[in-house]
């Protein structure tokens, strides 16, 4: 185990500007929507908006600190952090004030300098009044910013604030979350479904200073539970021993024994639509640990007690609509037929196979083996990164998934 943190990108962020308009209350279901899809949001509101939203509400919302001026955090120098991040910047709503200080290339509150620090895509959804939205200063600055690159949703027409009604009105929340998906390019194999993972390895205590265990790192784990996300997915993430990580947007549960794995497992299992079975769990425990440490003199011998087939048990118990995803080591020259026998007697959909001969994989960026499973043909890898892997078997396990539940 390197003992390296591992810090995953925050992948599938969004900057949600909102700007001082009364549509700003529907901003809040907005977020809602993107977070089911899988996306993480950092809302930036400008102080206008304040009066219609307060930051609480963003901050409980959203999870992150709602900034409004680079002032309020120099620190990070938030403006580039944000920047740096973001995937994808909507603004949402616009004011015709924001959109034309985004015109004039301004950049005097925490919103307009992250547009103009950024290279992700923006897109603007402007609600204000008719006349506002169709005056020639507003047209020329949709013009403008519609040439540089930016994407101008067109306001509809309806009921506004107080009597109006007309063109100026804020789109409806499906129409813009539509338009979000569409400039992000998400391949969201796995939207609506909740996946758990299980990842790194379990220590069995002898006594408080000495334990049975394993050199896994978690890592081929927890780029699973990264591409899931990245894919829709609501993740949760049962821990073993891992190196640390920062995982962003997943529920992490931390174990650590094999008993208590299984627990954690028969805790969550029922609620998800797939597990992952990546961890390393020790083969069998001290048949009892003692409380204080052994003499060395006296170490001699140690009962063991077999550790639950956690894989198995969870298999059998499965639903016609849940899918499993095994994880093998192995040593042997056929691994291919080593892991065909063994997704049968442990009655998981797919099994991915490592190559572990000379000591491999365990704590490595790298991985090779094989991904096999009933009704496809062994996918082969070697020597890859364990997120190109990660991502073959959440593709995979989303075509299983649409398989079973028709």
């Amino acid at each position: 185990m390197s003992g390296e943190k591992i810090i995953f990108p925050k992948g599938r962020q969004i900057v949600l500007g909102v700007s001082g308009g009364i549509a700003a209350y529907k901003a809040c279901d907005l977020l809602r929507r993107l977070q089911d899809t899988g996306f993480l949001i950092r809302v930036i509101p400008t102080q206008s908006s304040l009066n219609f939203v307060g930051r609480a509400t963003w901050e409980a919302l959203s999870g992150q600190p709602a900034l409004s001026t680079v002032w309020e955090n120099p620190a990070e120098v938030s403006h580039l952090s944000a920047a740096d991040t973001a995937d994808l910047i909507v603004i949402a709503p616009a004011t015709a004030d924001t959109m034309a200080k985004l015109a004039q290339g301004r950049a005097d509150d925490l919103l307009t300098t992250t547009v103009l620090a950024s290279n992700a895509p923006v897109l603007v959804v402007p609600a204000m009044h008719p006349n506002m939205w169709l005056n020639s200063a507003t047209i020329h600055n949709v013009e403008i910013l519609r040439s540089r690159g930016f994407t101008v949703m067109d306001p509809e027409v309806g009921r506004l604030s107080g009597k109006d009604f007309g063109v100026g009105r804020f789109p409806e929340t499906a129409k813009i979350v539509n338009e979000v998906l569409s400039l992000s390019k998400a391949e969201l194999f796995l939207e609506g479904k909740r996946v758990l993972v299980t990842a790194g390895g379990t220590r069995e205590e002898i006594d408080p200073v000495r334990y049975i265990g394993n050199k896994s790192s978690g890592r081929q784990g927890l780029a699973i539970a990264y591409e899931a996300l990245r894919s829709g997915a609501e993740v949760t993430v049962i821990a073993g021993h891992t190196d640390p990580f920062e995982l962003e947007g997943v529920e992490v549960i931390k174990v650590n024994t094999a008993l208590e794995m299984m627990s954690a497992v028969e805790g969550e299992f029922h609620k998800n639509d797939a597990l992952v079975m990546t961890a390393a769990v020790a083969d069998a425990r001290p048949t009892s640990s003692a409380a204080t440490k052994i003499k060395k003199s006296e170490l001699e011998t140690i009962d063991l007690t077999a550790n639950p087939d956690i894989l198995g048990k969870f298999a059998e118990s499965k639903r016609s609509n849940q899918v499993i995803v095994g994880f093998a080591a192995e040593t042997e020259r056929d691994l291919i037929q080593a892991g065909l026998e063994k997704l049968i007697s442990k009655g998981a959909d797919l099994l991915y196979v490592n190559d572990v001969s000379g000591g491999a994989i365990f704590g490595q960026n790298e991985t090779s083996g094989s991904l096999i499973g009933l009704g496809i043909e062994p996918i082969n890898f070697n020597n890859v990164s364990k997120h190109e892997v990660a991502k073959t078997i959440v593709i995979q396990m989303a075509k299983k998934l649409e398989k079973v539940n028709g």
